[in-house]
């Protein structure tokens, strides 16, 4: 970790271990009461769907985006369908061994891979893994981030349909590393829409917009299962 983000660490720990677990002003919600609304309302989500966005900074200041349609069925059940960059390539997990079924290319239905969830082929520059990225953990990763793993105090804001969380905490994916995360949460849904990562000194890294989210859509369970199979 750079020096400066040592310091930035142990001050705020230093500082902020004896902050209570409170709201800022703009909302009247408590961070403890938010996260009890998420956990409710994830708790009666049998299977969702999203068109996810996730755009990664790049050092020239530009973006690399990937496009896809995320579907996920409880307890673990999870495919993705790319639209961009790797348009058609389709990702399930899991195999009945408990790997990654992906579908490289359209064109060629019955070839398939099957590779670990941790595989490099496979890996995100957030260190995050395809089974990890369902909104459950990520409600119970938000709950870490104002509670124990909190390294600054909690803004919470409330806008027009949503509620945006901004706080400095461990990260999710990277031991040893801060992030500056921005939540927003639809205040209908009370589910998670959009999270925002920055690093300590706040240099945006990466966006994951949550579009068009659908609860509950009877998902079949032979969506989880490629041609050939």
């Amino acid at each position: 970790m750079p020096s400066r983000q040592i310091y930035l660490a142990s001050s705020l720990a230093f500082c902020t271990c004896f902050m209570p677990f409170c709201a800022v002003a703009g909302s009247d919600l408590e961070p403890a009461t938010l996260l009890e609304k998420m956990e409710l309302a994830y708790d009666k989500v049998k299977d969702y769907q999203a068109n996810i966005e996730v755009r990664t900074s790049k050092k020239d200041g530009s973006f690399d985006t990937e496009k896809f349609l995320y579907t996920f069925k409880k307890p673990e059940m999870i495919r993705l369908d790319f639209e961009s960059p790797h348009s058609g390539m389709i990702l399930v997990y899991p195999d009945p061994k408990g790997k990654v079924w992906v579908r490289p290319w359209p064109f060629f239905p019955f070839f398939k891979l099957h590779l670990e969830p941790g595989d490099p082929m496979l890996a995100s520059p957030s260190g995050q893994h395809i089974d990890q990225t369902d909104l459950g953990l990520l409600i119970r990763k938000i709950g870490h981030s104002l509670t124990d793993q909190r390294r600054g105090p909690p803004e919470v804001i409330e806008k027009d349909g949503t509620i945006e969380i901004q706080v400095l905490a461990d990260n999710h994916f990277r031991e040893g590393v801060l992030t500056i995360y921005r939540f927003s949460i639809d205040k209908e849904l009370w589910l998670p829409v959009k999270v925002e990562e920055s690093d300590a000194i706040d240099r945006l890294g990466r966006t994951m917009i949550f579009r068009n989210l659908r609860i509950n859509i009877s998902v079949p369970d032979s969506l989880f299962r490629l041609a050939g199979d």
